[in-house]
This record gives structure tokens, sequence and C-alpha cells, in this order.
């Protein structure tokens, strides 16, 4: 094996320190300002997320920018239908805490992308995902969370919408019946950013210790 052309880059102490505020920071953001993003910053963002690992180098993710005001109009139809019906499922302590929650801004946020994945991609030949196709959506995710951290660096929230039918949103979208969505971003500046989670700070539900879900064999 050769020696790299680049020496690796040196991530000091401040570097992780750093790092270590942005992944505090990175908030599911549901309340955003209507401002738009500057032109040609969501594509730069995009070129970041596309440095995720994926599976067998597949690269299975299909990214879709949702700018039609008819097409946005059916997703939050879609969603408020979806919202109901999650809504009706509580029980009854719960139900009130639920219909107070903001769970999508759909309305305010400039952007919306939809994240699909195509599952049969002929990039990586099939390598690694035979017992585990599964990784092909996983591989999407590690996108959406490289996106996520990427938009935060640039002072841009983001928020995932998962009240949503995926067999509906292929028809809304026009993309090809075999894709499969993965999530349904909301992308914008955050009207009131925080570095806690705002369903912790609702008390829906809080942040457990790493000893609740570190196991040993």
């Amino acid at each position: 094996m050769t020696a790299p052309d680049r020496p690796c880059p040196d991530f000091d102490a401040d570097f992780r320190s750093h790092f270590r505020d942005l992944l505090v920071w990175r908030r599911d953001v549901r309340r955003f300002r209507t401002d738009p993003l500057p032109d040609g910053l969501l594509e730069r963002l995009l070129d970041l997320a596309c440095l995720a690992p994926s599976v067998g180098l597949s690269q299975p993710w299909r990214f879709v920018r949702v700018d039609d005001p008819v097409r946005r109009d059916a997703v939050r139809a879609e969603f408020e239908r979806c919202n109901a019906a999650a809504l009706a499922a509580q029980g009854p302590d719960r139900a009130r805490l639920y219909a107070s929650l903001k769970l999508a801004g759909l309305r305010e946020a400039p952007c919306h992308l939809a994240v699909f994945i195509d599952p049969d991609p002929a990039q990586g030949a099939g390598l690694g995902r035979r017992t585990m196709p599964e990784t092909l959506a996983y591989s999407a995710v590690a996108a959406i969370q490289t996106l996520w951290l990427a938009a935060r660096v640039e002072g841009i929230g983001l928020g995932w919408v998962s009240i949503l039918r995926p067999e509906v949103m292929n028809g809304l979208l026009a993309v090809p019946a075999e894709w499969r969505l993965v999530g349904y971003l909301c992308i914008g500046y955050p009207a009131e950013p925080d570095d806690v989670p705002e369903l912790e700070r609702v008390h829906w539900e809080q942040r457990h210790p790493l000893s609740d879900v570190l196991f040993q064999r």
C-alpha cells in the first residue's frame, strides 16, 4: 500500500471541543424563519452530504427538492391526515400533550427536501448488502446526518418529518415507484436555536445516559 498523498489532518483538542458543541447544538428544528437560503447553499451542503459512507460505495440516496407550491400543499395535507391519525392513537394521558406539539415546519421552512433510496442501485455492484439490504437505507440516513451537521455549521436548521406515508409520497412527488422514502426534510434558519431537544423541553421524553444503552457480553 502506498502512502497517502496528503498527511492526515490533526484534529486537535480545540477541534474536538467544537465538534462536541456542533453535536450538542444540532437540533430537530420545527420552528423556522421564512428567509430563503442563499443561492447555491443547498447544493454545497448536499455535496458534503454525499461524502457520507454508503454500503459498497453505492450512494443509494436520491435527493428531491420540492419547490412546487401545489406539491408542497399536498405534502402538508398528507402530514395533517397522518398526524390526526397519530393523535387519535394516543392514550388519554398523552393526547393533550401530543396535540400541543409542533411536529413539522412545513409552512415556514423555505426549503423542502425529500430523501429517497434506489433499492437496487447498479453502483456498488451489490457489495455488502446481500445479507442486510437495509444498509441502503442506513446509508441514506448517514447522508442525512452529514447534511444535518453541515447545515448547523452554516447556522441552518433541519427538521425531519416522518409523519407521512412513504407509499403516498412517491405519487405526490412523481418519483419512480420503486424508490423508498427515507426522510422528508424541512431546511431553513431556525426561529429559536436551542441546545436542548424540544421534546425534552416540553417533557415528552428525556435523553438517557450511555449506561442505559451500553451492554457487554
